[in-house]
């Protein structure tokens, strides 16, 4: 299958504009994707026809808008290999998290009890464990990233011990671009009884994911940086493990009887959406998930590897340009520094030309200080994105290199 990746950009319109006269070229994927027509129009299409609430009514738009959003359940666990009993739709993947920490931790982690993470997690797979471990009485335990940016499973054996309750880490590094070894280090957790969390943010609309094959005990993600809306994700959490955990949030829809005194749940996933949902949301994330299956995830994954060490060979002609993160295996973000720019400035610098990076910690502070950097500028591409699109980004940084020399 061949496919034109320049006729693709033409399903997004927010990419034909200028930007303080200049063609927009946006590199901020990894913070959110740019949404096709297709997905504009399904979010339009639902509020003008099918608005209504979900599972509770009888009329007829109650009907179409619980079909439409059970159907999406169903296209995410397709997505992910998973059944339908067990994607709980969230507000993106910290919702995901922080229901995990909440609802399995609070359950099952105890004093003595070890949470195990890594140095290049997201805060959002970070704090949520840190919340649990003061909750509980727990050790957070972190393994360790090599200074070529990838985690030092020499480590490993030491870390993860009987004593590991719960093994959470990120598939793809937001700030490195690192693609971690998961289906590795989930088969090393469980040899040890450790439950698994795989933060797939970064994973999920880039490559081939199946859960089942990986074998982890949770995943979540977040549908806005796979061309879905914001505020809308999934968590997807095997079924014996699912069964298991006790309710996070209580409201309507998530209990079969109510009393004065006490409450009767339903069962998973229904027993972790309590409350209206983004019904929107979930609906046009299913729309998202069609878009990028028809391209094939596979071919996404090839385009952005390409795109990738592409950008990499020409940001490697650019004098006291210092890039992190491992040169091979990894994902479709280059995070760097330049000499005598601070990143936020740099940021700004390149915002005058229409480019949009990202300039900051990038929500991994703990890893910034390893590699003992306040923070980094980050270029995030996608499959919209193209080889000019890089070419000009590369003589901005070169005009910025003289703009910014001291």
């Amino acid at each position: 299958m061949t496919i034109d990746w320049t006729t693709i950009r033409q399903d997004f319109p927010i990419l034909h504009q200028e930007v303080h006269g200049h063609p927009l070229i946006y590199f901020d994927n990894a913070a959110t994707s740019q949404k096709p027509r297709h997905v504009i129009e399904a979010l339009v299409g639902y509020y003008e026809r099918d608005n209504a609430n979900v599972h509770r009514g009888l009329h007829e738009l109650s009907g179409r808008a619980t079909d439409a959003y059970e159907e999406s359940r169903r296209k995410v666990a397709q997505y992910l290999g998973a059944g339908e009993e067990e994607i709980i739709f969230t507000r993106g993947t910290t919702e995901g998290i922080n229901l995990v920490a909440q609802s399995w931790g609070r359950a099952n982690i105890k004093m003595g009890d070890v949470i195990l993470v890594t140095e290049m997690e997201h805060h959002s797979n970070l704090v949520p464990w840190q919340m649990l471990a003061l909750q509980t009485g727990a050790t957070l335990k972190h393994v360790p990233v090599t200074d070529e940016g990838e985690l030092d499973l020499d480590q490993l054996d030491t870390l993860l011990t009987e004593q590991v309750k719960m093994f959470a880490f990120v598939h793809v590094s937001n700030s490195l671009g690192t693609i971690n070894p998961a289906k590795e280090l989930i088969a090393r957790a469980k040899a040890v009884g450790a439950v698994t969390l795989l933060d797939g943010a970064q994973s999920a609309g880039h490559m081939p994911v199946n859960v089942r094959d990986l074998d982890c005990d949770f995943y979540a993600f977040s549908g806005h940086k796979m061309c879905a809306p914001t505020g809308i994700g999934a968590l997807y959490a095997r079924g014996p493990v699912l069964a298991e955990m006790p309710p996070w949030q209580g409201g309507g829809e998530m209990i079969t009887r109510v009393q004065f005194e006490s409450s009767f749940y339903k069962e998973g996933p229904a027993r972790f959406e309590a409350g209206t949902p983004d019904i929107s949301g979930a609906i046009v994330l299913g729309e998202a998930i069609d878009y990028l299956e028809a391209l094939g995830r596979e071919h996404i994954f090839q385009h952005d590897s390409e795109l990738t060490a592409y950008a990499l060979e020409r940001m490697a002609e650019i004098e006291g340009l210092r890039i992190f993160g491992p040169r091979l295996n990894r994902g479709s973000l280059v995070a760097f520094a330049l000499e005598g720019a601070h990143p936020h400035d740099l940021t700004t610098y390149a915002n005058s030309f229409g480019l949009a990076l990202r300039g900051g910690h990038h929500c991994t502070q703990p890893l910034m200080r390893k590699l003992k950097v306040p923070s980094t500028t980050r270029a995030s591409f996608y499959f919209y994105n193209t080889r000019e699109e890089i070419d000009r980004m590369i003589a901005i940084l070169q005009a910025a290199r003289t703009f910014f020399a001291p």
